[in-house]
């Protein structure tokens, strides 16, 4: 949302609140505010600002990712090395904690981009490698690279994955993340926005950019039923919606932590609070089988 949705002065009110409530964990990509008027990189930009002014490098784990910037697309081992640079530049870090291949590059040999990702943690630049947007059958063929002494192993997985959309990470992806190792954060935690409650059954002008596709996806009596559990869920425990869908994100095996965005404060502390959420198993039970 940083530099696109959201100016700077809000974004950092969002950090700001943030990181007082204890969180560290920041995800970006160097193609983040391409649809703003930055361009792509502003999300960095603006929070490489943020920690320049704050002084907290060292309370944050930062990941961004390459792969998917029109400006530099692609898992050569020149455009790993010029990702970087230019992250770390727009970041004002020396160091990347986890740097995502934002899509698999099936043009580049996986040697060459484990390669590159193994010279970065070496020289220091990036701490660890993940994989965002493989198939299972390509986390195996990389892992099995790396295992060879092609280079850095990757340590975590970003596919989407949410109540909405299950089909394509529950199975062989599951299964290669605990075969692997691979901690799985998810993004579209929310799916776009449609769990975050302000889509409703007789509401269909929503103020967002995604609106658009998320009626067209979600708009259907699965989407409607999955609602009407969350709502009583969120009731049930009053907290938000927001909450209790990352909540069950939480729940699910191999999923380490899921990636949501805010545009202010308040969204924000409805998501927060999904950290002291505790669903019981019935309750898992309902969201399982109304997302099914």
């Amino acid at each position: 949302m940083f530099g696109w949705t959201i100016d700077e002065r809000r974004s950092f009110e969002v950090l700001d609140a943030y990181a007082a409530a204890g969180g560290n964990f920041i995800d970006t990509a160097d193609s983040y505010g391409r649809r703003g008027p930055g361009g792509a990189g502003e999300s960095e930009r603006i929070i490489g600002r943020w920690i320049a002014a704050r002084g907290n490098r060292e309370r944050l784990v930062i990941a961004t990712k390459v792969g998917m910037s029109p400006e530099l697309p692609g898992l050569s081992r020149e455009t790993v090395r010029r990702g970087i640079e230019g992250s770390l530049a727009r970041l004002g870090i020396e160091t990347v904690d986890l740097y995502y291949a934002h899509r698999d590059d099936p043009d580049t040999p996986l040697e060459e981009t484990l390669g590159a990702f193994g010279e970065l943690v070496e020289e220091g630049k990036i701490r660890h490698a993940g994989a965002s947007n493989y198939s299972a059958a390509r986390l195996q063929q990389a892992a099995d690279a790396a295992a060879a002494g092609a280079g850095a192993s990757y340590v975590a997985l970003q596919p989407q994955y949410n109540l909405m959309e299950r089909a394509a990470y529950e199975g062989e992806l599951q299964n290669a993340c605990e075969r692997l190792g691979l901690a799985c954060i998810p993004y579209f935690a929310l799916a776009r926005g449609f769990l975050s409650g302000k889509y409703r059954r007789d509401r269909h002008e929503i103020d967002s950019p995604r609106a658009a596709g998320v009626r067209e996806s979600y708009f259907n009596e699965r989407g409607f039923a999955v609602l009407d559990a969350l709502d009583e869920i969120a009731a049930a425990h009053r907290t938000s919606v927001a909450a209790v869908s990352l909540a069950w994100l939480l729940a699910q095996p191999t999923v380490l932590a899921p990636i949501a965005s805010a545009t202010s404060t308040a969204q924000l502390a409805e998501l927060l609070a999904c950290a002291t959420l505790e669903l019981t198993a019935v309750e898992l039970a309902r969201l399982g089988a109304a997302s099914a």
